[in-house]
């Protein structure tokens, strides 16, 4: 049983950064697959990014519209996860996920078992 809590969320001007956290429980944080997913209100959840476990060499995936702007990063003393956001946009609004699971470049919501309660993105124009 994994446990995740987001944090880092809020409210920030278009072209600004914010640095999402998800804290996980567990001691074995490495050999899990971690996710970001986001949903926007009267839309699916979609995938962000993803991060491999450990075992298979942190290996990191995104979706096309947040390439060279979102940076999804690991700390394993920590079982932490990160997303770096840069150069935000107002489409980057939504509620972002945090997600674990075991499956290797998973993308669908349903490739994880354990999620976060979510935390809150807004971006201005």
């Amino acid at each position: 049983q994994v446990q995740l809590v987001e944090s880092g969320g809020g409210l920030v001007q278009a072209g600004g950064s914010l640095r999402l956290s998800c804290a996980a429980s567990g001691r074995t944080f490495s050999s899990y697959a971690m996710g970001w997913f986001r949903q926007a209100p009267g839309k699916e959840r979609e995938f962000v990014a993803a991060i491999s476990s450990t075992w298979n060499g942190d290996l990191t995936d995104y979706t096309n519209s947040v390439k060279g702007r979102f940076t999804i990063s690991r700390d394993n003393a920590k079982t932490t996860v990160y997303l770096q956001m840069n150069s935000l946009k107002p489409e980057d609004t939504a509620v972002y996920y945090c997600a674990a699971g075991h499956l290797v470049a998973a993308r669908r919501p349903n490739e994880y078992a354990y999620w976060g309660q979510g935390t809150q993105v807004t971006v201005s124009s």
